[in-house]
């Protein structure tokens, strides 16, 4: 039996096309995020970018996402640990931290199917920023409260 990639390979070894490969394609980064000024906490919303599919949980414009006009980030192995703002689920932050992929990942399974059954993607879970007026409203976490 053959050793995964993401399992082989460091980050920095992996091809790009093995980089991208480890996104779940759940969308949670997607969702925008407030940061509190004084504390650099960060606060998770449901509120999801112009861009974001709902039924597949992927961009819209993947090709031109970075000249869009949203504040889209491209995520690189030599910035990952600056990207403390990725979900706990996201690939990229599990193997930067040593840990293994989910159950659920479709590297994995084989398709997005058990993810969002699982409730791991923003499927049907976010508002887009057009219908948003007060962003307080829409923080799906609390940083620091139980």
């Amino acid at each position: 039996m053959t050793t995964p990639f993401w399992q082989a390979k460091s980050l920095e070894q992996m091809s790009e096309q093995e980089w991208e490969s480890l996104c779940d394609g759940c969308g949670k980064c997607c969702l925008h995020k407030l940061m509190d000024d004084d504390t650099d906490e960060v606060y998770y919303t449901n509120v999801g970018c112009s861009l974001l599919d709902n039924d597949t949980c992927s961009c819209k414009d993947y090709e031109n996402r970075f000249d869009s006009g949203e504040a889209c980030l491209k995520l690189t192995r030599d910035k990952i640990n600056e990207f403390n703002w990725l979900p706990d689920t996201c690939a990229y932050r599990l193997l930067a931290e040593k840990k293994p992929l989910p159950e659920w990942h479709p590297l994995i399974t084989g398709s997005k199917t058990r993810m969002h059954t699982a409730g791991q993607s923003v499927r049907d879970q976010f508002v887009y920023e057009i219908n948003v007026i007060d962003w307080e409203d829409h923080i799906i976490n609390h940083p620091g409260r139980e």
